[in-house]
């Protein structure tokens, strides 16, 4: 069983890219087209027409993309929202990427402690007994994760990757503008809070370290802020970085820099609405060609980014 930070570097080298694709339906967003059909294939069941949406929109993306891109990551709120027809679709999404080569981050941000850490750990990164029998249920290759309630929020998540070769990223310094209302006030020895839990991620992913020299505790940087970026990339030195922020939040590839590591690898910088929805701002690609809107969106990226 390869090891996760393994298999990411792998595939970024096989890609020559760090580019992670954010799927993020917004449902309003999806083209015209696919809205339109799925409605009046579904006339009775609203939900299930949205699932059936966003399935055939991610497909197309996952098809446009998948040759460039080494890991998607689909955040689990826009499948949640439409209940059992929404997690159908979230798992028809993993599967078809998985089955296209690509790795698949559940960006879920779980957050819990003991039994109930356990369980989400179970559900998505290792097996489920159920009545004796142990079955995979959602089965992505790494799960975001909240470490605020401590270490014993985490080690469930972290014995799976363990046991199943998984990977997580924990929140440590988020990309949103009031992430420093916590995340920047200083303990009395003038540590700030992301400082303190960069250390203990860390310690964390210290005792298992994969072949590549990285650990299968990784880390959530947000690009929006380089200057802590390159702080914690001096903390965190065998962690890879989970870098949202980038281009529709503002930052720019100058602004990630700092993020990897002097091997070249050590992040994977995600995008999500500029990559999915580009053909909205594309004079060049109509709606039925979002697909290729998209590529070419990956293709300016990875350009960015040069392996």
């Amino acid at each position: 069983m390869q090891h996760f930070s393994d298999r990411l570097i792998a595939r970024i080298r096989e890609k020559k890219s760090c580019i992670c694709v954010g799927l993020d339906p917004h449902l309003a967003h999806i083209p015209d087209f696919i809205q339109k059909k799925n409605k009046e294939k579904y006339l009775q069941n609203p939900f299930k027409a949205a699932g059936r949406a966003i399935v055939e929109f991610n497909k197309g993306i996952i098809d446009a993309v998948y040759d460039l891109v080494p890991i998607v990551k689909p955040q689990i709120a826009f499948y949640e929202m439409f209940g059992v027809e929404g997690m159908q679709a979230f798992l028809d999404t993993v599967d078809y990427a998985k089955k296209k080569g690509l790795l698949v981050l559940a960006d879920a941000k779980r957050n819990d402690i003991g039994s109930t850490a356990e369980a989400y750990a179970s559900a998505f990164l290792g097996e489920v007994d159920v009545f004796g029998q142990k079955v995979k249920n959602f089965d992505v290759d790494a799960i975001t994760v909240n470490a605020y309630l401590g270490y014993d929020g985490v080690k469930p998540f972290i014995e799976a990757c363990k046991k199943h070769g998984k990977g997580i990223f924990i929140l440590v310094k988020t990309s949103n503008p009031s992430s420093g209302d916590l995340q920047d006030l200083r303990t009395h020895d003038e540590l700030r809070h992301f400082e303190i839990m960069a250390h203990y991620l860390e310690g964390w992913g210290a005792n298992d370290i994969g072949k590549e020299g990285y650990s299968f505790v990784g880390a959530v940087v947000g690009a929006t802020f380089p200057k802590v970026s390159k702080k914690l990339r001096s903390i965190m030195s065998r962690a890879i970085f989970l870098v949202p922020g980038y281009g529709a939040q503002g930052a720019t590839a100058d602004d990630v820099k700092f993020c990897f590591n002097k091997d070249g690898f050590g992040a994977i910088i995600n995008s999500s609405r500029d990559i999915i929805f580009a053909y909205k701002k594309s004079k060049q690609f109509k709606e039925t060609q979002y697909g290729e809107a998209a590529r070419q969106a990956v293709q300016k990226m990875i350009k960015e980014f040069r392996f």
